[in-house]
Order: C-alpha cells, then structure tokens, then sequence
C-alpha cells in the first residue's frame, strides 16, 4: 500500500494550498453567484451544503482525483461484495449487508448467503419484540414487562442508545427502554432503584459472553433479580442476550430461543443494525426499526452507485482530508440542532476515532499524514453559550458539520425558527467573521468614546474564513436518522481509504483490555508489582489501602 503522500494528486493539492490560504469564502461566493446550488448535493432525504468550504473548483476536482488515485471505487466494491477487507483480522465489513435483507436476495460470502442469516434474524427480533408490545412475554409472577435493560459497552451501547434517543418521538408507550454500560456501580445501581424485578427484562450484549464490563454489570443484574424475589428457574423468563457464544449465555441462565447472534463480519461500532438494535426495535417496534434500516440502506446505494464528485460520504470524506493533512486541522466538531440527536456526537466519536486512530499503513509501514481527528460535538443552541467562542475566535481551525431537521416533532410558537436562524446565523458568522472596522463601528454607533472603541474593538474582531458543512433534512424520521448514521459511517471509511490505513480493526482497544485484566489481578492480590513503574505501583498501593 502506498502512502497517499506519493500521489501525484496529494502533491498538486499541496501547492493548491499554498494558492487557497489567503483566499476568502466570501469571495467564492462573489466570484460565482451559483456556487450555493453548485455545492450543494442530495442523498436519502438529505441534503449536503458544503458552499461554506475553502475550496474551489480546483480543490474538489483534486480532491476527487485524489480519492480516485487511492482506489475509492474498488474499496467500495470491494467492501460491499464481501472481500475481506479487514486484512489484519482477515474479514469481510458488511454492516452495509445488515440493512440490504429486504431489497437483496443473495449476497455469498466465504460460502454462505450472509442475507438468509439476517434475515433470520430480523424475524427472530419480530417475534421477541411483539412478544414484549402485546403483554405475551411474561415474568416470573404472570405480569407484562414494563421495563428492558440493554447491557452493553462500546459498540454494543452507544450506537442503539443514541438512535433510541433521537427516535424519541416514536418511541412506545407500554415499554420503557434503559441502556447500561459503565462498570461504575453507579450506573447500575441508579437503574436498578427504578425498576421492579418482576416485570423488568435485561438484554445482554456481548460477543464473546465474556467482556468485562457487561460480564460484571449482568452479574449485578441476576443478583439484583434473585434477591428481589426471582429464581434461577425464572432467569430465562427476564434475561436474554446477543451474543456468538450461546454455551455461556444458556449457562448464565437464558433459554436458547432468546440469543440473538452476531457475526465476526460486522465490528462493534457498525453493529446498532444487527440484533445489537434490538433495544431500540423494542423502543421504537419493527416497522420504524426496519425503516431505520432502510434509510441506511438508500444511503448505501447512494454511496455504491453514485459519482465520487456527487457523492455526499466522498464529498464530505474528501472535505475533511483537506482540512486534516493540508490545513492542519486536528479536529472535526459535529453540531446537531435537535434535541433528540444531542448525543449523536459521541457515536461518530466512537465511530470515527476508533476506526481511524491509526498510525500504520495496510501493508504495516507506519503512516507520513496525520489520521482521523478528534471529533467533538454537542447540542445547538447549548453550545454557543460555551465552546462556540472557540470556534469563532481561538486559534485552531476547526471545521464544523452543522445538522438540522427543517421542521419540529414538537412546534411551540417560535421555538424551531428559532432554533434553525440559530443554525444558520452560526454556520455564516464562522464564514464572514467581523472585521475591525466593523468593530469600531459598532462600539461608536452604541455611543462609545474614541478611547473606548481603540480599546474594545481589537477583541470583538472574528476572523471568518472557518469551514462548515450544514446537512439539512425535512424531519428526524427512522429513515433519516439510518441515513444519517451510515452517512458517517461512510464519511469515515472514504477518509480511512485515502490514508491506506485499516478502518476496521482496534488493536489499541485491545490492549487496553488485555493490561486492565492484569491490573485488577494485582488489585485483589499480594502479587510482586515491582516489575511496574513506579507510578502505577503507587497508585496501586493507593487504592489497596482505601479497601481497608
């Protein structure tokens, strides 16, 4: 694999940058008045606004031309027909194969129709979830399930937690879904406090059965539940799992009809539409869960059929290279103007950092570009009453990927034009900043002295010229927030390609995980940690003698 740096695209737009660096937005815009409609593209109910970029013609043609120098089109290929893609682990990707079952009959993978499985398994989760909707699934005393507590960590949480927020609106009444991953025991513990033993459903969410935290949170769950009145002959009536290893998860005391699988071609991070979404198919029920699925879907085929140059994921990939490798940007900011979406930041931060936070080539050659960026986000309005300051007026460059639905779940008088002038006032103030004559204008006008005006201008002036993308969509449906989410999914694996780096494996997770095992043997034992730093040996011994 070679590095992008000897792309003879990666080298025009190095001195593109050089021509680009002083050069306006505002301008662009003076320069072609149908720049708006010309930067502008649609995919699966949404629409991409990028004319808020530093960026001409010149710049996305090379950009374009870049993307195809790094083999784009194969990857995509390559990806959707179940290559292995994932070289260090030997695997296919096809979370793009989870949401295709209903329009796609066939798709072969190392011998098997990997569609027949999840098409299985989607009929699988209907049963289960109207089981729970009609009051036929019962515990242990013959009363409905009230409540479910998904447990998970990783991709196994985050993704069905922040997609059962942002379908708040379709959420149903009769049950009530609650999500769990910390290993703090206050997490559980809060839960717990809420709940009654007797109509409370806990789904487990671990591949293997084994992962740490969910392992640890689940035990506290089926000791909760046997000692509030449950037995273990009442386990499988309350406790059901997604998991490969279905040994351990009937040991554990689930009945065999009620294990989901999961399938080493799909990674945690892409997993919300695999059974791991079972959590919000029971929040939401199978209709708007399957339209989630579709709306996934038609971004996948907008991504695998339509030009580099048109295409929103390659659009917004390229977009960011530009800013990460020629502009030196170090991070990415995702701002959603709806409340439902406000956790939607920290699932692309999984996302995107856990697949691109890499420092070697495919072909194991250590990287010559800075890889994915720090992706951050939060709430709009909530933000500009804090890190909005920032971005307007400190001195790193961070592009900013503004979302909003053009219309409310929930009108209230002048709330959403609100919301939305706040929206766009953001994305234009970044644009078109103030000058320092704008400034001393404005101080005079509001009756300032001379004195006054020299004084306070200088740190009232905003600079401008900083890069945003706005997505907007009609409303924050099932189908637009799947699109959404496989927009960033796509976004991502585009920039992994340019970069040649693997986006699919997460060795540096691993060993987190190994070294934590190893950690907490020490912790419940008198073992020798002289062999430790000195550090962690004093941290160690810290947290022994709080124990006593």
């Amino acid at each position: 694999m070679r590095s992008p740096t000897e792309f003879s695209a990666w080298k025009k737009l190095a001195e593109h940058q050089q021509e680009m660096i002083s050069v306006d937005m505002t301008s662009l815009f003076q320069a072609d008045p149908k720049r708006a409609d010309k930067y502008q593209a649609q995919a699966a109910g949404w629409t991409l606004d990028y004319a808020k970029n530093r960026a001409n013609d010149t710049t996305l043609s090379l950009l374009t031309e870049l993307a195809n120098e790094a083999g784009m089109k194969n990857a995509i290929d390559g990806m959707f027909s179940g290559a292995h893609i994932n070289n260090t682990e030997d695997r296919s990707v096809l979370h793009v194969a989870l949401r295709a079952s209903q329009a796609q009959d066939t798709l072969m993978v190392d011998g098997v129709n990997v569609l027949a499985e999840v098409r299985a398994t989607l009929k699988q989760m209907e049963q289960f979830v109207a089981q729970l909707h009609t009051g036929e699934w019962q515990g242990y005393t013959g009363k409905a399930i009230t409540d479910v507590v998904s447990i998970g960590i990783g991709g196994s949480y985050l993704g069905p937690k922040v997609v059962a927020e942002a379908l708040t609106p379709y959420k149903k009444d009769s049950i009530k879904v609650h999500f769990v991953a910390n290993i703090d025991g206050s997490d559980i513990t809060g839960k717990l406090k809420q709940l009654n033993p007797e109509t409370t459903l806990f789904v487990i969410s671990s591949k293997t059965f084994g992962t740490l935290e969910t392992l640890s949170n689940a035990n506290a769950a089926r000791d909760w539940f046997l000692s509030n009145g449950g037995s273990q002959d009442n386990v499988s009536k309350h406790f059901a799992a997604v998991s490969s290893n279905v040994k351990k998860a009937v040991d554990f005391g689930m009945a065999k009809e009620n294990i989901f699988p999961m399938w080493d071609w799909v990674g945690g991070r892409y997993s919300l539409w695999s059974a791991i979404g079972l959590p919000v198919a029971i929040a939401v029920g199978m209709d708007n869960f399957y339209e989630l699925l579709d709306g996934a879907h038609q971004m996948d085929e907008h991504f695998r059929t339509a030009p580099l140059e048109e295409n929103l994921p390659v659009i917004m990939g390229v977009l960011g290279v530009w800013y990460i490798n020629f502009h030196n940007a170090q991070t990415h900011a995702l701002i959603p103007y709806d409340h439902y979406l406000r956790a939607m930041p920290a699932h692309i931060q999984q996302l995107d950092m856990e697949s691109n936070g890499k420092a070697n080539l495919l072909n194991g050659d250590a990287v010559e570009t800075d890889t994915g960026p720090i992706i951050w986000g939060g709430a709009g309005t909530n933000g500009q009453h804090a890190y909005h300051q920032l971005l307007h007026q400190g001195t790193r460059l961070v592009p900013v990927d503004f979302i909003a639905p053009l219309t409310s779940h929930n009108p209230i008088a002048e709330h959403h034009t609100h919301l939305f002038a706040n929206c766009l006032s953001q994305s234009q103030a970044l644009m078109v900043g103030k000058t320092l004559e704008q400034a001393q204008q404005e101080l005079k006008d509001a009756g300032a002295t001379d004195e006054q005006v020299a004084k306070i201008a200088p740190h009232k002036v905003i600079k401008g010229n900083r890069p945003s993308n706005t997505l907007l969509t009609d409303k924050m449906t099932p189908a637009s927030v799947g699109a959404l989410i496989a927009l960033y999914e796509h976004r991502t694996f585009v920039q992994g390609t340019i970069w040649g780096i693997n986006s699919f494996d997460q060795w540096g997770v691993e060993l987190g995980k190994v070294l934590g095992t190893d950690i907490y043997n020490r912790l419940v034992s008198n073992s020798d940690n002289s062999a430790l730093d000195a550090s962690t040996q004093a941290l160690i011994k810290a947290f022994k003698k709080a124990q006593h």
